[in-house]
């Protein structure tokens, strides 16, 4: 027998090496097993951990500097075996591993403008989305309460006792100047406070209200008010805010920014702004232990704030009821269809995707409309985008639609033998901020029951202040004959 000469025989002995250690062995095994079996459940995922902490120097890539599991690193490994399924499958590991207990800090307006809100003879919505906000945080989780106007004060009861008083105006009176409330301390007393793995909640009507406003024009105030959004907000980097409106009953005095107060009875909007890091945010969205906390169903609009391009997850339906044309859809990297023909009557090519929009945190008036997106080709498709049904569900395409929500269908003219659509949506200030936003407050004509003075200006400055991307996602499909 010939031997190998020794400087083959090195790159064959490194060879092997890489190749023992390019795998998982037992754990992408057991991974393949427990994705196809669709027993996506903590318990699953527990037991891989264990695969892992039984054997560390095995899986030593995914284990941390001191012996815990990576849980970051054990995502991308179970979403990439998870890729190479047919068809591919994707388990959303993240608010199983390493997820921390939040804690929630409430922060209460008492206002004059705010007072009419939690009147006896009124529905208690805004008493009651308070309530609902500190339910949906576990027991075990650590809850403070503040009482702010001009500064921020403790509240000096217990959380039992706030969840039951119902007058909460009237057992906090005296708290603070209630004359006017400091928004620039108040941000910035909330930021800085926050320690890892903290909620906090302002709850407002959002009206800027700042002390020594006679003779100050709107529009100084305006700008004012902007201009300080986006210098508390610029500050912090890698915060999230998630604003949610909600319409509550109101009957008392109401202050006008310029004029004389007047007794209001009827509808109003109020506003809880909820800050905290970003992946505190995404836990939020995805942690079921926390469900209720951003979707509840009292929220007329919401919107989150700082917001970086995401990944979205997307399948082609093979058949669907819209289809024209024919295609194949070629698995691997991207999106890519193959084959395809214009449909023999009217030569369009129409197919369907379904998405997983869940982990922007927009609304559906925001997500459905086709105006927010942008679509560039060559053969000029053009967007619609729906919400999915559970009756859309069928044993034919619940592998494809099962935990998306919303169904985007593309239709052009096939006339070019290659073809690249490009899908964004604009990250852009909503248009219910716009809706809901006033410039003068002095009657209860017109919008007042469903606007807030100079909300978009509040808003806007926090909006230039955490921007992001200029798009929420960007998706591309391929098209070839």
């Amino acid at each position: 027998m010939r031997r190998l000469p020794s400087w083959l025989l090195c790159l064959c002995v490194i060879a092997v090496g890489l190749t023992a250690c390019g795998g998982h062995g037992k754990l992408d095994k057991a991974v393949r097993s427990v994705l196809v079996s669709g027993d996506t459940t903590r318990a699953a995922y527990d037991s891989l951990c264990s695969i892992v902490t039984d054997n560390p120097g095995k899986y030593s890539d995914l284990v941390t500097g001191d012996g815990q599991v990576d849980h970051k690193r054990m995502y991308e490994l179970i979403q990439e075996i998870g890729s190479k399924l047919r068809p591919p499958m994707h388990w959303d590991t993240r608010p199983y591993g390493g997820v921390q207990e939040l804690s929630l800090t409430i922060y209460f307006e008492r206002s004059g403008s705010m007072v009419p809100y939690d009147q006896r003879g009124g529905g208690g919505q805004l008493k009651k989305a308070v309530n609902d906000l500190i339910n949906h945080f576990p027991a075990t989780s650590k809850v403070e309460i503040n009482i702010v106007n001009d500064g921020i004060y403790p509240y000096q009861h217990t959380v039992d006792e706030f969840l039951k008083d119902r007058d909460i105006y009237q057992s906090t009176a005296g708290i603070g100047d209630a004359s006017y409330t400091d928004f620039q301390l108040i941000f910035n007393k909330i930021l800085e406070a926050q320690k890892p793995g903290n909620v906090s909640v302002l709850v407002s009507d959002l009206i800027y209200s700042p002390r020594d406003t006679h003779g100050v024009s709107l529009d100084k105030i305006f700008n004012e008010e902007n201009s300080l959004a986006t210098r508390v907000f610029a500050r912090y980097k890698g915060k999230s805010v998630v604003v949610q409106q909600m319409m509550g009953d109101y009957s008392g005095n109401y202050y006008p920014y310029n004029g004389q107060p007047f007794n209001y009875t009827g509808k109003r909007p109020f506003y809880l702004v909820i800050i905290a890091d970003s992946d505190v945010i995404d836990q939020l969205a995805q942690d079921t232990r926390y469900r209720g906390v951003l979707d509840a169903p009292t929220v007329t609009n919401s919107y989150r704030f700082n917001q970086g391009a995401s990944e979205v997850e997307c399948r082609v339906l093979p058949e669907w009821e819209n289809n024209a044309g024919r295609f194949r859809v070629r698995h691997g990297d991207g999106i890519v269809l193959t084959k395809c023909q214009g449909d023999r009557e009217t030569g369009k090519l129409c197919f369907s995707m379904a998405v997983n929009l869940g982990g922007l945190l927009k609304d559906d008036a925001l997500l459905t409309n086709a105006d927010n997106y942008e679509v560039q080709s060559i053969d000029g498709y053009t967007l619609s985008i729906q919400p999915i049904d559970p009756s859309m569900v069928t044993a034919n395409n619940k592998e494809y639609l099962d935990g998306m929500t919303h169904l985007m269908t593309l239709l052009g003219d096939f006339k070019s033998p290659r073809d690249e659509v490009h899908i964004s949506l604009r990250n852009e200030l909503p248009q219910w901020v716009r809706q809901s936003s006033c410039s003068s407050d002095t009657s209860t004509g017109g919008s007042f029951s469903t606007t807030t003075l100079g909300l978009e200006q509040l808003l806007g400055g926090m909006f230039d202040a955490m921007r992001g991307s200029n798009n929420l996602f960007d998706v591309t499909i391929k098209i070839q004959r």
